[in-house]
């Protein structure tokens, strides 16, 4: 990445950036790069897991879009990389949501001349605020998906599940949840990981499968439920390989 633009710090590591990296992208900087290092040094198949993650996306918006849908706002989108959801879904209406002044520069650069897709910068720990914001982009009286893809578990417990709430009930029946989130892959060694984000722009809160399948409430999970990235209607040609999960992933639509 060249030089940092104003108000950004790129002494201070940022998550977006640093997930850019483990998919092998080049809008991060050395500080980004250096904290990134250091997770892979405490879970080695982090990358894996980031293009596990990527194809889950790609498999998921397929899904949405034979399922009906025409709405997709895709929340804590991070920076603009290949396979975007509004590539998958053309014949949707497409809204990334960030929260970081970085992202959001870079998103709207890449999406200038397209049409039907628009990026906002919003705080998803402020639901109120994103929905107000989302009213005038989005039509809430048809159904629509939200992604959160890694997002939630850069988010606090109150706010998280305020903000699934929050959005279900703004939602009409047919809506659809996606969601990705990191579980503890080796209790051991996640104290130190969560040292490293604590010092990032975001800091981590790792969840057990129970406390993920909350966030489902007053949703239906589609086939297979909740499972790991890889193992989520597989395209033929994928192994299905349990080390390159970093959680669980889940598809459902709202009762």
């Amino acid at each position: 990445m060249a030089g940092a633009p104003e108000g950004v710090d790129p002494n201070v590591p940022n998550v977006a950036r640093m997930y850019d990296y483990f998919l092998d992208g080049k809008d991060n900087f050395a500080a980004d790069r250096a904290a990134a290092e250091q997770i892979l040094q405490k879970f080695p198949h982090t990358k894996e897991g980031a293009r596990a993650n990527r194809d889950f996306l790609r498999r998921a918006v397929r899904h949405l879009v034979d399922s009906g849908v025409r709405q997709i706002v895709d929340l804590g989108a991070g920076l603009p990389t290949q396979g975007n959801t509004h590539e998958i879904a053309p014949e949707a209406r497409v809204v990334y949501v960030d929260y970081d002044s970085v992202v959001c520069v870079h998103g709207r650069a890449l999406l200038a001349r397209k049409e039907n897709v628009d990026f906002l910068q919003a705080d998803v720990r402020e639901p109120e605020a994103l929905l107000g914001k989302l009213g005038g982009l989005v039509d809430f009286d048809q159904p629509v998906a939200f992604l959160m893809l890694a997002l939630l578990h850069f988010v606090s417990d109150d706010d998280a599940y305020d903000l699934v709430a929050k959005l279900r009930a703004a939602s009409v029946p047919g809506s659809y949840l996606v969601i990705s989130h990191a579980v503890d892959p080796t209790p051991d060694e996640t104290p130190r990981a969560l040292e490293i984000y604590k010092k990032s722009t975001a800091a981590l809160n790792l969840r057990t499968r129970e406390q993920i399948e909350r966030f489902f409430e007053g949703y239906e999970l589609a086939e297979p439920g909740l499972t790991f990235p890889a193992r989520w209607r597989p395209d033929q040609e994928m192994m299905l390989g349990d080390h390159i999960t970093f959680g669980y992933v889940g598809v459902a639509r709202k009762l």
